[in-house]
């Protein structure tokens, strides 16, 4: 079944299928808009396709202790590992719902990190919450502690992504998306989807509450800014944040706006995961793949996946972006670095 999944790719992404020197099969192809995008990926870049056959995976993250991959792969409630050489294996289950209660939906884990002291850090839809793996990342268990559920005493909706500022102080979003019945599910506690900030003390606090649905999220190299996806289709906008010394918010605006590619074009995929390199490029998963989006909010170019794309993480020595599109995980060799690397 993978294979011909695999041949009715190479026939219609209009880059064709080709093997790379490493024998990985191709998707998709590359659009340049700006002349800046050259610095960044070079005119043979091809999206790898490493694996395929997934439900909807999301949450790349990589794992510098170890060099490999992890990702969630929602509806089934797992995350799985990815490693040159190895493959992919089951990591993680359960990884996002722990309750004995079968339910529909998607359960799992979405946005992954490593805090600083080599732990997974995972947002829970089914479990709703932010929360830590309570075993190291070498020998995974599915214990889990809570580092947030709630937010003035009301169940968090269900917490999508998350990025660590150096601070030690997480910030995530929170749609409906993990509560089986979205904005209609009885359950929801909150009458809005927030952003928020988490403390080391463990206080919660709401930072924005304006965004239809917050998704992915992710600071500037300087932490000056914050970017935050609406995965809303009336209005699928990237908005940018000045940090405050207190690590409030202020100046919300928005970044990019990619609603006309859902509505006209109708691109798959909408504003999701992202990430950002070294030089404040904004690498952000969008309509039609990941978009490259200059520091200034030009839009150099396009990763043209022809999926529904969810979110990318910086991997290897930082030059390599990992990718998730619905069923696949891809990998792209780029010119500059992830920041952080």
């Amino acid at each position: 079944m993978k294979n011909v999944i695999a041949l009715l790719v190479c026939l219609g992404a209009l880059s064709g299928c080709a093997s790379t020197g490493g024998g990985f099969r191709t998707l998709g192809m590359i659009e340049r808009f700006d002349k800046r995008l050259d610095a960044l990926l070079a005119p043979d870049a091809k999206m790898e396709i490493l694996d395929y056959g997934y439900d909807w995976v999301e949450g790349p993250v990589w794992v510098k202790d170890g060099g490999y991959l992890l990702f969630s792969e929602i509806p089934p409630n797992k995350v799985f590992k990815w490693k040159e050489g190895e493959g992919s294996s089951l990591y993680l289950h359960p990884a996002g719902y722990t309750g004995t209660k079968p339910r529909g939906g998607e359960p799992g884990s979405n946005g992954l990190l490593v805090d600083p002291r080599g732990s997974l850090i995972l947002c829970q839809h089914g479990d709703r919450r932010v929360a830590r793996m309570d075993a190291p990342l070498s020998s995974p268990k599915s214990k889990f502690v809570t580092l947030a559920d709630k937010a003035d005493g009301k169940r968090l909706n269900s917490p999508n992504d998350v990025a660590r500022h150096s601070s030690g102080a997480l910030f995530f979003t929170d749609p409906p998306y993990g509560l089986v019945k979205g904005m209609e599910d009885k359950a929801k506690e909150i009458p809005y989807q927030g952003v928020y900030r988490l403390d080391a003390d463990g206080k919660v606090t709401l930072l924005a509450k304006e965004i239809d649905r917050p998704n992915g999220i992710a600071f500037s190299p300087d932490e000056k800014t914050l970017y935050v996806a609406s995965s809303h289709p009336p209005k699928a906008v990237w908005m940018a944040y000045d940090v405050k010394p207190d690590l409030t918010l202020a100046n919300g605006r928005v970044f990019f706006d990619s609603t006309k590619w859902v509505d006209v074009f109708g691109y798959k995929g909408l504003p999701d995961g992202m990430k950002v390199d070294v030089k404040g490029n904004l690498w952000a998963s969008g309509p039609g793949g990941i978009l490259v989006l200059a520091a200034d909010g030009t839009h150099l170019g396009t990763l043209r996946t022809f999926e529904a794309t969810s979110n990318c993480a910086w991997g290897d020595d930082g030059s390599t972006l990992y990718i998730t599109a619905d069923m696949y995980i891809l990998r792209i060799r780029t010119l500059t670095k992830g920041a952080g690397f």
